[in-house]
């Protein structure tokens, strides 16, 4: 039986996703770089650190990466902080509720930062439904690397094989996948560009999901 829930935060809880996008393109025109659409789509997932390493081997940028993520950072909250429209994406309100009331243990593995999984928290009041905030900060490689995944399993209260994963992005997924756990693959208009086909399985809307659906998920078919 499924006891533990691990979920991806941007593109799966909260819509933050535009938000990222809005914050990094505005510090790409301040470097006059040019990021192809295909690029930018391959990052989703990464955190910003291993972004900025990326772009770093890519195009000549003089500022150091600690100095890109503070900008970054500081646009993404201005803007964070004025979009009144942000809002938990449709339904996962209501399944981590049903999840955290039938005693499923609830963890966020996200690739953002400390910070940011807080504000995003504090904001949505969520602090209360999960037991662990994991982020991309502490490890080294961003997914797909699964260390994320085999982190925040190691934090449940149950065995790995007891565990799932809900993702959006590409990276997300094959980090799920190398890491052995079960994953679902949230499928939304903006991860159209993301390819999930070797999720376990893929839902389009977080009504497909419930309480009862995920107890009865047998892990043993994960892909390893």
């Amino acid at each position: 039986m499924i006891q533990t829930v691990i979920f991806d935060m941007d593109g799966v809880i909260v819509d933050t996703e535009l938000v990222h996008r809005y914050a990094y393109f505005k510090q790409f025109e301040e470097l006059n770089i040019t990021v192809p659409e295909v690029m930018y789509t391959s990052l989703t997932g990464l955190s910003t650190r291993n972004t900025f390493q990326k772009l770093k081997q890519n195009f000549d940028i003089n500022q150091e990466v600690e100095d890109l993520i503070l900008r970054k950072r500081a646009i993404f909250n201005d803007a964070f902080d004025n979009k009144e429209d942000l809002d938990l994406l449709e339904g996962v309100g209501v399944l981590i509720k049903n999840l955290h009331q039938n005693g499923i243990q609830l963890i966020v593995a996200s690739s953002a930062s400390k910070v940011t999984i807080n504000r995003v928290f504090t904001r949505f009041n969520l602090h209360q439904y999960f037991s662990d905030i994991v982020s991309g900060e502490d490890f080294p490689k961003s997914k797909p690397d699964p260390a994320i995944f085999l982190h925040a399993a190691s934090l449940s209260v149950a065995p790995k094989e007891n565990c799932i994963v809900i993702e959006d992005s590409t990276n997300g997924v094959k980090a799920a996948n190398a890491a052995g756990i079960f994953c679902i693959g949230y499928h939304s208009e903006h991860s159209k560009d993301q390819d999930l086909t070797t999720a376990n399985l893929v839902i389009s809307h977080f009504n497909e999901l419930s309480f009862e659906k995920i107890a009865s998920i047998d892990s043993k078919l994960a892909n390893n």
